[in-house]
Order: structure tokens, then C-alpha cells, then sequence
């Protein structure tokens, strides 16, 4: 159990984390396409970093969302946001609705070990066919004794050539209704699953990604989380939780960024001066510096909506629209603030105007984050995730 003075106590044990474990190693990771994720995360769940929120019973530290907020703000300051990918689908997506909604045998087997870092998880939602519409998704689990019979297959899996288990969304029954979907664990080298070579991507290189098949694999009806049909709804409570880790991380790294380039520009000599002294670069940095600020102010309004237990969909889904946007900005600037030099592998900024275009991508689509906010807000003819 952490036993901390305060959230500056906190700040500073993740922070040297960052620093110590993840930060060094990075090219290395990004070079292999893969981070060692059984043994960094060993070592998270040896510092309480992987179960902030989660209870007691099962090894979490039971606190609020101001320790998560700064979990995740110092997680983004990692050199590789790929890492953090990997690291925030342990502890924001394929977590979440085990802890809120799984038995206590189902949490026993699998949240406890995960919090402690000794099994890696992943989420299993996006299918070849069926990515921001979740609705679409055709993974059919058939109910054979005390089995299910796992059919289909997923895609885009982070964390899929090294989880132990997945969080898998999957069809149990037919009709048009959400109530025919349910959440399953299943545990990845079961007979009947095969796992693809790591998919190569654009950025996040040091994620490991992949395709993941089910060849009518026999899972325990003991393994779905919560009641049969509830799948749906268990699976929009989580992206809000996804959401809102994925806006903070980015967001930090886009700060990360913002500073690294305002060191180069102070140092970078342009016509015989430096580039800061052109009043123009100084402009844009003040704009960026600023779009990053009043994005800090929402998502700290979101804590706080959480916190209170207040519904906090619309406040979140702006975040993550708004957030993913400012990423391509700032990304495209600064790359262009470091010119030529910009385009260089050697460059951080190369890596993160690569690593953050899929923050419109994933977890929802910037399109349907819009979709969700005009719902909210009463426009015509919009709908809301997938209703």
C-alpha cells in the first residue's frame, strides 16, 4: 500500500519511474517494435502504480482521481508514447470493467495479478470490420454447457502478441438490441486463438499490436464479466474512463513537446540570431502554450465531474476531440520549427508528430466524438456511441 504525504509525493515516485525505468530504454523498444511489458510492469505493480484507483481486496491503493490524474500526467512525459499506450490499457481499458463489474473469483484470478503486474492485459473491441462502430462487431460467443464457443476476430490489439488475457466484447445472442452483447476474459493461449505477427504502424512502434483469431475457443461462462447482455453498456462506461487517460497523456505530450521545442528554437541560430528573437515563432509557441492550458483547465473540470460522481460524457468527449486536434497542431509546428532537422529520426519531435495522430483515431473517432456532443447537446439527427 502506498503510504504518501501528499500528491507532490506521488508526482515524484511516477515521475522517477519515467525517468529511470521507461525513458532510457526507449529506443531500444521503439527499434524492436515491442517494451518488455511483463517486466516493467512487475515492476508498477511493485510500486502500487497499476491498481491507483482499484480496492484494497485485490491489491489496488483505493485512491481518487487526483492520483490518477497524476498518474497519467507523468506517464505522458515518457520519451515513447507507445509505452504509454501499452501501459494505460493495463490500467484504463482492459481493467476497468473487471473491477466495477466482475465477480470476486473472476477478479481474484485475473485483476489481482494484473494489478500486481504479473499478467498483462488487453481489450479486445475492434474487429476487421467494426472499429468506431462497435455496434457492428460479429464475434460470436455461443453457450455450449459451461462453455462459450469463441468465434470471430479482433484487430488492432495493443498489447496482443504479450496479454495473458484479453477483455473481449462478444456477441451471446442475436437481435437488434445492445443487451445481445457481453464482456468475456479470455486468457490468450487457449487452444482455438492465434495471435498475429506484430502489425507494423506508423508511430507508436514500441506498442505491440495485433490481429487476434478465435477458432471456436472454449471459454468458462465463469469468465464473463457481470450479467450476460450487459457487454454493451460495461463497454461505453470504459471508454469514458479510456478517454479521459488518453486525452491526459496526450496532452502531457504535447507540453513535453512544446517545451523541447522552445529549447531548440532558443538555441537553433537562424540569419545569425536565435529563431526565438523572430517575433512570429514566439507568436505561435504563445498560441500553443496557451491551447495547452485551457485544455489542462477542462480536463481538471472533468476530474473534478468524476470525483463528484457527475455524469462527465459530454465534458470528456470534448476533451479527447479537442485534444486529439491540438496534437496534429502542435506535432505539425513544432516539426516545422525544427526544419529540416525535424524530419530526423534523432529528433523527438519526428516521433511524436508520428505517434500522435492516433490520438482521433482510437478509443473513438474524432467523428464520433462529435456525434456524442451534438446528442448531448440536442441537435438533430445525432446519435450517441452506437445507439
Amino acid at each position: 500500500m502506498l503510504s504518501l504525504d501528499s500528491l507532490d509525493d506521488f508526482r515524484s515516485l511516477v515521475r522517477r519511474f519515467v525517468v529511470g525505468e521507461i525513458d532510457p530504454f526507449v529506443d531500444t523498444w521503439e527499434a524492436a517494435g515491442i517494451f518488455p511489458a511483463h517486466s516493467l510492469l512487475k515492476k508498477m505493480g511493485a510500486l502500487g502504480l497499476l491498481g491507483i484507483g482499484y480496492d484494497p481486496t485485490y491489491g489496488g491503493q483505493g485512491l481518487d482521481i487526483r492520483h490518477d490524474l497524476v498518474f497519467l500526467e507523468e506517464l505522458g512525459r515518457a520519451k515513447s508514447a507507445g509505452v504509454t499506450l501499452g501501459i494505460t490499457v493495463q490500467t484504463h481499458m482492459a481493467t476497468p470493467a473487471l473491477h466495477r463489474h466482475g465477480s470476486a473469483a473472476l477478479k481474484e484470478e485475473y485483476l489481482r495479478p494484473a494489478i500486481a503486474g504479473e499478467l498483462v492485459g488487453a481489450i479486445g473491441v475492434t474487429e476487421p470490420g467494426a472499429g468506431s462502430d462497435v455496434y457492428a462487431l460479429r464475434t460470436r460467443a455461443i453457450r455450449d454447457g459451461d462453455f462459450y464457443r469463441i468465434s470471430g476476430a479482433k484487430m488492432f490489439i495493443t498489447n496482443g502478441t504479450q496479454a495473458d488475457f484479453m477483455t473481449t466484447l462478444v456477441q451471446t445472442s442475436d437481435g437488434p438490441s445492445h443487451d445481445r452483447y457481453s464482456l468475456l476474459i479470455v486468457p490468450t493461449r487457449l487452444p482455438g486463438v492465434t495471435i498475429s505477427a506484430p502489425l507494423r504502424k506508423l508511430g507508436m512502434r514500441a506498442s505491440d499490436t495485433a490481429e487476434i483469431v478465435f477458432d471456436r475457443v472454449a471459454v468458462p461462462i465463469s469468465n464473463r464479466i457481470g450479467e450476460e447482455g450487459a457487454g454493451f453498456r460495461y463497454q461505453m462506461e470504459q471508454f469514458q474512463i479510456e478517454r479521459f487517460a488518453g486525452s491526459v497523456t496526450c496532452l502531457t505530450a504535447c507540453d513535453e513537446m512544446l517545451r523541447d521545442t522552445i529549447g531548440y528554437v532558443r538555441q537553433r541560430i537562424v540569419f545569425g540570431k536565435p529563431l526565438i528573437n523572430k517575433q512570429v515563432i514566439r507568436h505561435r509557441l504563445v498560441d500553443l502554450l496557451t491551447e495547452i492550458e485551457c485544455c489542462r483547465q477542462l480536463l481538471y473540470s472533468c476530474a473534478e465531474r468524476i470525483m463528484q460522481r457527475c455524469d462527465a460524457l459530454r465534458e470528456v468527449s470534448m476533451a479527447k476531440l479537442k485534444i486529439g486536434q491540438l496534437a496534429r497542431q502542435v506535432g505539425d509546428e513544432c516539426l516545422q520549427m525544427h526544419g529540416g532537422y525535424g524530419y530526423m529520426e534523432e529528433y523527438r519531435v519526428s516521433r511524436f508528430f508520428r505517434d500522435m495522430r492516433l490520438t482521433s483515431i482510437g478509443g473513438g473517432a474524432d467523428e464520433v466524438m462529435r456525434e456524442i456532443i451534438a446528442k448531448i447537446s440536442g441537435l438533430a439527427g445525432a446519435t450517441r456511441d452506437n445507439d
